[in-house]
């Protein structure tokens, strides 16, 4: 996998062990948070599969506040090629 350098920063990454800890939470909302904690403090970057998963949260105008956090925390540490 490529290099990234950008991180997850420590306010999304506080969102997002909070997002899991959430009995809650929805898949996609889990599935974004253990990206965005994934890519906390590592150069690890996001897969196409979680990038698109993250895209569509974005476009969803009904998505909360935390899975638009996630997503675009996620987004933004994608491979810039795709």
């Amino acid at each position: 996998m490529a290099s990234n350098t950008k991180q997850t920063s420590a306010r999304v990454a506080t969102v997002a062990g909070r997002t899991l800890q959430n009995d809650n939470a929805s898949a996609v909302q889990r599935s974004l948070a253990g990206s965005a904690l994934r890519q906390a403090g590592t150069t690890a970057q996001t897969g196409a599969r979680t990038e698109d998963r993250a895209s569509r949260a974005l476009d969803n105008p009904r998505s909360s506040p935390v899975t638009r956090t996630l997503a675009g925390s996620v987004v933004s540490q994608s491979n810039r090629k795709r």
